[in-house]
């Protein structure tokens, strides 16, 4: 919102909004028009503006429907509508809300790349998972309109209809997987009815291990969900048989699932990135620790994301140390953006001590306005922020909010979150970990779980405030989501108001260095080969173990790859070492060889392997002594003397010669005769 060709229109609301238009101009640089009712007597200073040509913005989303409507002819016109009524107007700290109010007009202007989709078909195949007549009455109710199966696990006594519309069979779901228009179930106990039951409804011979497909799957069975965070499972239906109108809900559900479906790709998965495993060890596991839906599963040395199944949460994004799995609703460089413009808004509007409130529309959106409608609203220095998911954000977006000039962050979720916390969680520690340790204060990323208005507030005003920083970050992130990552953790030293070297992070930070036993370590270089991310790394032209800790993010491939165990991880952030060239953990010289003089290997290599074969194998024993100087040769000079000596590597020491039953008859007399073998 600093573009002097953008018209911005902003509205009182019938004089129940104190704008503070002088605030409001300091913070954005667009031609300004006032209003006191857009929508209806002031209608034509949009449409004045229409005719302009320039792009809009319209700080009111209530009516959006009909500035819409009203720029149908003029196409070519972008629109942005932000809202400053239930984030900032209505409150009673209105009177200050100007700077936050030109906040969030231009952070909305932001433009965000846009959202890419995947399509679910589904053509209405239904199966019905039950015990008894709910599932029979579920399959009448849509039998006339999907193609209809019922599955009834352990039923008891059911009276046979007298015209079959739908089949019904006995089993019992094992296993199911996949997703609408797309289920692939395994079943048990499997058994199709007798056509002559008469006064019940008896099944044939039962086999385990049959199959089925379908799109939708109706659970009415009173049982265990067939998924994880089943809510979440696109396509399928769960309901309490117990509950006439949980079932009402699902069949009617279920009626509507039927065409093709868009949902959005929420995760952007770069697959080499990937630190999971290499050479069948494992390594990474944050995203598979933290996934809910069952969306990640390994593949190879990478894992693989069901854009089909995933449902939105974010926490793989959250966590994930390379930025290989990174969210897409919005990018990690487009989210800092608007953080950015947010901040910068508010203090050149001349806000001081903002706290950034982060959360989702589903449920924050609705609090928010509650709280605005019959609270207090929303302090004038609260900037709330709509995610897609609040559990979406990992520790840069956090240490982004300091390293802007925020004064604290504010986390809100439902009272019983819908998504697993713990990547959350863990991210909020670390930053408030960070943030104190730079001297920003305390205690300063909260987490507020609360479907209550009042209690929102309440907790509000409770957030401690940070140190101001005394020189916010002004850079702007571009790129992937680690180089992200790296670079406003950076900024977030630069701004610090008591800016440290290092500091020590919980085990599982993305964040850290390794600690390296060098006695011990013979450059075997399994741990470079091991690094999916380079920060351990080789030099060609000699024996050495060199160490990037910006790159490092903590997998602990190498500790567990190390065969002499000498690795240890040590998470912490250590901006010195992120700033320090390539840091040379071990350096040896090259072993030469004893024929030529070429060098070679290394010394410590060399003599482990001369420690474990000496006086060990028979190849190197008595006589054959001298075969272990063949270690000490370079390849050309093993060759030469392995040729001189007419040395054949395949044979083997003297065999006892071949004993047959008699033998072994014989020897047993004689050592019957004669136990003391005297003879």
């Amino acid at each position: 919102m600093n573009s002097a060709k953008t018209r911005l229109l902003v509205c009182s609301c019938e004089k129940t909004i104190p704008l503070d238009t002088q605030a409001i101009g300091r913070g954005c640089t667009a031609k300004m028009t006032r209003a006191d009712q857009l929508c209806g007597a002031d209608l034509g200073e949009f449409k004045a503006a229409l005719a302009e040509g320039e792009a809009i913005t319209v700080a009111c989303t209530q009516e959006a429907p009909l500035f819409k409507e009203t720029a149908e002819d003029f196409p070519q016109v972008p629109l942005t509508f932000v809202n400053i009524r239930e984030t900032g107007g209505w409150s009673k700290d209105a009177e200050a809300a100007g700077p936050k109010t030109a906040a969030l007009i231009a952070a909305a202007a932001e433009e965000m790349p846009p959202i890419s989709l995947v399509t679910l078909e589904s053509n209405g195949v239904v199966l019905i998972y039950g015990r008894d007549e709910v599932a029979i009455n579920a399959a009448k109710r849509l039998a006339d309109r999907l193609d209809i199966t019922v599955v009834l696990t352990k039923p008891g006594d059911l009276a046979p209809r007298a015209v079959n519309e739908f089949p019904v069979v006995k089993g019992t779901i094992r296993n199911a997987r996949g997703y609408l228009g797309k289920f692939e179930l395994a079943i048990d106990d499997y058994a199709i009815p007798s056509p002559s039951s008469r006064d019940k409804l008896l099944f044939g011979m039962a086999h385990d291990g049959a199959t089925s497909t379908c799109d939708v799957i109706l659970d009415v069975s009173g049982g265990l969900p067939l998924f994880p965070a089943h809510e979440l499972r696109p396509g399928y239906l769960r309901a309490d048989p117990r509950d006439p109108a949980s079932v009402e809900r699902a069949i009617m559900d279920a009626g509507n699932l039927v065409g093709t479906f868009d949902k959005p790709r929420f995760i952007h998965f770069e697959e080499s990135l990937c630190a999971h495993s290499r050479s069948n060890i494992t390594g990474c596991t944050r995203c598979l620790d933290q996934c809910p839906t069952g969306a990640i599963v390994p593949n190879g040395n990478a894992v693989a994301i069901d854009p089909f199944i995933c449902a939105g949460c974010g926490s793989c994004a959250s966590v994930c140390p390379t930025g290989a799995a990174s969210y897409a609703l919005p990018s990690a460089d487009a989210l800092m953006r608007r953080l950015r413009t947010l901040l910068q808004t508010y203090r050149k509007a001349g806000g001081e001590q903002a706290i950034v409130l982060f959360h989702d529309g589903d449920h924050g959106e609705p609090l928010i306005e509650a709280l605005a409608r019959f609270g207090d609203g929303l302090p004038a220095t609260v900037l709330p922020v709509r995610v897609n998911e609040v559990t979406q954000l990992g520790p840069e977006s956090l240490a982004a909010v300091f390293a802007y000039g925020g004064a604290g962050v504010a986390l809100l979720l439902r009272a019983q979150p819908r998504h697993e916390t713990a990547g959350l969680r863990s991210s909020a520690q670390m930053s408030g970990t960070i943030a104190a340790a730079l001297g920003f204060g305390e205690d300063l990323v909260r987490i507020l779980e609360t479907d209550d208005p009042d209690e929102l507030r309440a907790m509000l005003d409770a957030i401690p405030l940070a140190t101001a920083s005394p020189a916010p970050a002004t850079l702007i992130p571009r790129g992937a989501k680690r180089g992200v990552m790296e670079t406003l953790f950076r900024e977030l030293q630069l701004a610090a108001p008591a800016p440290i070297d290092s500091v020590p992070l919980p085990r599982g930070a993305p964040f850290g260095g390794v600690q390296l036993n060098v006695e011990g370590c013979t450059l075997c270089h399994a741990c470079v080969t091991a690094c999916p991310t380079h920060a351990l790394s080789d030099n060609p032209d000699r024996a050495m173990l060199r160490f990037t800790e910006s790159l490092c993010v903590q997998c602990g491939l190498c500790e567990a790859t190390c065969p002499e165990d000498v690795i240890t991880l040590e998470p912490r952030l250590d901006f010195q070492a992120w700033n320090a060239p390539l840091r040379v953990l071990k350096e040896e010289e090259p072993f030469h060889c004893i024929a030529c003089g070429t060098p070679f290997g290394t010394r410590s290599s060399i003599e482990r392997v001369l420690s474990k074969l000496q006086d060990k194998h028979w190849m190197f024993q008595g006589t054959n002594a001298r075969r272990l100087d063949v270690i000490k040769m370079c390849s050309d000079c093993r060759v030469e003397a392995a040729v001189n000596e007419g040395f054949d590597p395949h044979s083997g020491p003297q065999r006892p010669p071949v004993m047959s039953t008699e033998d072994y008859l014989r020897a047993q007399t004689i050592k019957k005769n004669d136990p003391f073998g005297s003879q």
